[in-house]
């Protein structure tokens, strides 16, 4: 299927789902799907706590159970599935030459490595830290690479590596989102989890530059988005809020058991406090700043005394916390429940994101391709886009 005619048939299906997937459960108690579909919710509901964890965390069994209830929904199934990049095989340079990369980002470059294509131009490594990837392409493809990164010691610290491996590769201390004069004509241009703006900016700078081939893994497509996200592309009807953008990066698959119970006590005491400024100030969810992680740790008595002194609310009797603290627990188990069906249409969100970015490049005269450069269980943020000028 062509980009264009993915593109078009996914706008429309997330327009018409746009009421299940839009609400947020942590703020709306009940969203209005709720009403409309009460087998469906009166089905997760029911879920038990295992079911729950699973179903969360893979998108095509939270479609599969969403579709028994609204059979239009499995169309979503087919849009999203991306085809899986062939990876070349990588020149094994021993373990002294990555020993300094955590070993789940190692893996995460070598697949992105081994997914590109050289094609014997020039390398631009985008926003690429110490060059870790830089590195490993001007060894590969025996290229010489220039690795742009804003902070002057990663930069310090990837000239060292490159001087001491004997390879061609240079570092440009600049700002992705204002530097002048990369990308330029020619260049092959690599991301690796270039956040928002900072891969748009890489695509619209590169078709104006005439780069010669992009590879991009986009990563949380939210930076940079102030209210409404502004398509590279036209012809879409879907109108997606910052909210939107960032539930398509909420999906992680790397979160220890101990960050998983950090986690869910953090959103039970949030919305115990939240339970606690409805019966104050009125039954309607308001925003409240970031909680700092030092007052998820304590007592849930000590961080809902510091949320109403900071949110100017009256302070609540010793003996009435136990009550919000157990409405939070309630509402966590709810929550979970009800955000699976959010969490079905995660990825379809994300391929939309992405097909946004490749229509853009095949708009402006690029062959592109989109897949999946590794596994999810490496990274959710497996998508590849591909483009080569001409």
């Amino acid at each position: 299927m062509r980009l264009l005619d993915r593109q078009r048939q996914l706008d429309a299906l997330l327009l018409n789902f746009h009421a299940l997937w839009h609400p947020q459960p942590f703020r709306e108690i009940r969203p209005a799907w709720c009403r409309q579909w009460p087998a469906l919710t009166a089905e997760l509901l029911a879920l038990s706590d295992e079911a729950v964890v699973h179903l969360n965390d893979d998108g095509a069994a939270a479609l599969t159970l969403l579709a028994r209830h609204l059979p239009e929904v499995a169309a979503v199934a087919a849009l999203v599935d991306v085809p899986a990049r062939p990876g070349a095989a990588l020149t094994d340079y021993g373990p002294h030459w990555a020993r300094e990369i955590p070993g789940r980002k190692l893996q995460q470059i070598e697949a992105f490595a081994a997914a590109a294509r050289c094609c014997g131009r020039p390398v631009l490594d985008w926003c690429g830290g110490k060059g870790h990837l830089g590195r490993l392409l001007a060894q590969q493809w025996q290229m010489p690479v220039q690795t742009l990164e804003i902070d002057p010691v990663l930069c310090s610290e990837g000239e060292a590596l490159a001087r001491r491996g004997g390879l061609a590769h240079e570092f440009v201390v600049a700002d992705a989102l204002t530097a002048a004069n990369v990308p330029v004509a020619g260049q092959h241009a690599v991301a690796l989890h270039a956040c928002g703006d900072l891969h748009r900016r890489l695509i619209t700078q590169g078709v104006e530059a005439q780069v010669a081939r992009f590879d991009i893994a986009p990563c949380c497509y939210y930076r940079g988005v102030a209210e409404r996200y502004q398509p590279l592309s036209g012809g879409l009807r879907l109108v997606l809020l910052r909210d939107d953008t960032r539930l398509a990066v909420t999906e992680s698959v790397t979160a220890a058991p101990r960050e998983t119970r950090q986690r869910d006590r953090a959103i039970a005491w949030k919305l115990g406090f939240d339970s606690y400024r409805r019966t104050v100030s009125g039954d309607t969810y308001k925003n409240f700043k970031p909680v700092p992680e030092s007052w998820v740790r304590g007592s849930f008595a000590d961080f809902l005394a510091w949320m109403n002194c900071r949110e100017g609310l009256p302070a609540l009797a010793a003996g009435k916390v136990a009550a919000f603290e157990a409405a939070g627990w309630q509402r966590q188990r709810e929550v979970m429940r009800l955000s699976i069906v959010r969490h079905a249409f995660r990825r379809a969100l994300e391929i939309w994101l992405g097909l946004d970015l490749g229509v853009f490049l095949e708009e402006r005269g690029y062959a592109v391709d989109i897949g999946s450069f590794c596994e999810r269980r490496l990274t959710p943020r497996n998508l590849l886009i591909s483009a080569r000028l001409g």
